[in-house]
């Protein structure tokens, strides 16, 4: 099968387009820096040069390629993310301008099946445990509601061409190596040094991912399950109060301070207090029952354990 890997240089594109190549797939994937390109053909695909925000480039690539499938992984999530609001601006562009290009491509070049990246935590406080038809939080505060409402619109280009298998993988917080919760990533780094405070009564409920279970559920959505959204996380939403304990522990850092919701936001940003204290657990039956999808670290306490081992 001819699959097309959009972002094929980031931390789920290289394990993934490997784990397609292995499965015999003929995979194209891109990278929007000339200089990956060779590490694409080193795990086996023809690399392809590709900004995700250039409508003829998108085109263009998709159409030569004639894939059957194509996973959109792009994301621009490399940097610091200090700046939360601008840290995502490029991403929210992505989601909904890059989305838009890439869908008219696939309809062009007879693509009979996109896989695209979403996000799971984006759900209205108070809506209880989350599937794919809770609310998702549109209009939350500044960059919160943002990125929520670039990832739906993303979701609808994706579900709605009428002509293509529109597949949404809602992932969680991804961690693992190269991500920010793995070593040396902003997150792990900031619990080693303290730095990383629990909001409130920490109730916020982390949908976490480990990044080889991200990838096999891409491979999965290639060709199992029918058109729609599936919630991608493991099978222990995680509280801040317990997640950031646990890897302090382990990291043998400092146990985290506690910080009041209103110095959180006004410190941090509203997106502190969102997923710090107020973000609902999400379930992922769905994509284990339709897609077939297996979890090889169904809890994020042995997942952090065989990271940071």
């Amino acid at each position: 099968m001819r699959v097309f890997v959009a972002g094929g240089t980031g931390v789920l594109g290289r394990p993934l387009v490997v784990a397609l190549v292995g499965r015999g797939h003929q995979v194209s994937a891109t990278s929007q820096r000339s200089a990956n390109l060779p590490i694409v053909a080193a795990l086996g695909a023809r690399p392809v040069l590709m900004d995700g925000l250039d409508a003829a480039a998108v085109r263009h690539a998709i159409v030569e390629a004639q894939p059957e499938v194509i996973v959109n992984l792009m994301t621009a999530l490399s940097g610091p993310s200090a700046d939360y609001g601008k840290w995502l601006d490029v991403t929210n562009r992505l989601r909904s301008e890059g989305t838009k290009t890439l869908m008219s491509a696939a309809d062009e070049a007879g693509t009979r099946r996109v896989v695209a990246q979403s996000a799971s935590f984006m759900t209205e406080p108070g809506s209880g445990p989350a599937d794919e038809s809770s609310p998702p939080y549109l209009d939350g505060p500044g960059a919160i509601g943002s990125h929520v409402r670039a990832n739906i619109a993303a979701e609808e280009l994706v579900l709605g061409a009428p002509e293509i298998e529109g597949v949404v993988l809602r992932y969680g917080f991804l961690y693992g190596h190269g991500t920010s919760i793995g070593p040396g990533g902003d997150i792990a780094t900031a619990v080693l040094a303290g730095e990383l405070p629990i909001v409130g009564d920490g109730a916020g409920r982390y949908p976490l991912l480990h990044v080889s279970d991200a990838v096999s559920a891409a491979v999965r959505a290639v060709d199992h399950g029918g058109p729609g959204v599936y919630n991608v996380m493991d099978d222990e939403p995680a509280a801040q109060a317990e997640w950031v304990p646990y890897l302090a522990g382990i990291l043998d850092a400092p146990l985290p301070r506690r910080i009041s919701p209103e110095e959180a936001a006004k410190k941090l940003g509203e997106q502190a207090v969102y997923y710090g204290n107020q973000l609902p657990p999400a379930v992922n039956a769905k994509a284990k029952a339709e897609l077939g999808w297996t979890l090889e670290y169904p809890s994020w306490r042995e997942g952090f354990r065989q990271v940071f081992a």
